[in-house]
């Protein structure tokens, strides 16, 4: 397991506390304090030469937190719903790198997400507010499939080697969000007709087993309709690399509503 050091060498505070209140701190016996944002691990004290436990995890703290930055970034009229708290919860605990808990809700921290659920619970706007949680190599960037097909008609096939090839920065390979996977279209490149999101997820799925690249999705198509749309092989190869978080099918279409997600 990944240890942290007691104090980073910029002593900046980085991920989801960022330009929050601070948490619930810890000090050492040298009078540096430690922030106790715990992913169930300890820190490393050089300081002390010896590792001091964290606080659990705060997971009604961290939901708090999403609401507060959501109505920073949808309105003030934005709430998480009661009835979503498990789903995010289990989004809470895959970005924290929550081992253990994510270990207990049977979610595999090696693989991507895949975010399901009826149109309007709200799948796109906690994934553009889950981007606050990550740290580096972690940290993803959102792209709506509707726009990346688009990108075929401009720059012809080599999109597919954007999305998959050629996807890395300093980190390594780069994670993408591919948003509501299903509402884009078959379109045709000098008369071949090319289904994009196909091509690049099987593409990122060889990286995924070479490379270990993750790929999020958030869509509102149902397993039959993934292979009806996609293929059985792109639907075997997304239950390989991604963990399923599906929304109730009571959830609420939140758009345009006082509350909403």
């Amino acid at each position: 397991m990944k240890q942290r050091e007691c104090e980073s060498e910029s002593g900046e505070n980085t991920g989801i506390l960022s330009g929050d209140s601070p948490p619930p701190r810890k000090r050492c016996e040298r009078g540096r304090e430690e922030n106790a944002n715990s992913h169930g691990r300890q820190f490393h004290c050089r300081h002390l030469k010896k590792y001091i436990p964290m606080q659990p995890i705060d997971y009604s703290w961290c939901i708090q937190y999403l609401e507060k930055h959501g109505r920073q970034t949808f309105g003030l009229h934005f709430t998480i719903d009661e009835g979503d708290y498990p789903v995010v919860h289990r989004l809470i605990a895959y970005f924290l790198r929550h081992e253990a808990e994510s270990t207990r809700l049977g979610i595999d921290l090696n693989k991507g997400l895949l975010v399901t659920g009826p149109v309007g619970c709200g799948k796109s706007s906690l994934m553009t507010l889950l981007r606050t949680i990550p740290h580096p190599p972690h940290q993803f960037t959102i792209r709506p499939c509707r726009d990346v097909s688009f990108e075929l008609l401009e720059d012809g096939y080599k999109v597919i080697n954007r999305y998959s090839k050629l996807s890395y920065n300093s980190h390594g390979p780069r994670i993408y969000c591919f948003d509501d996977l299903g509402a884009e279209q078959n379109l045709k490149y000098f008369g071949n007709e090319c289904n994009v999101m196909a091509e690049i997820l099987l593409s990122r799925y060889e990286l995924f087993v070479s490379q270990h690249m993750l790929t999020h999705i958030t869509t509102n198509l149902q397993a039959t309709e993934l292979e009806s749309g996609y293929g059985n092989r792109v639907r075997s190869r997304l239950r390989e690399q991604l963990n399923l978080v599906a929304f109730a099918k009571t959830s609420r279409d939140k758009r345009g509503q006082v509350k909403a997600v």
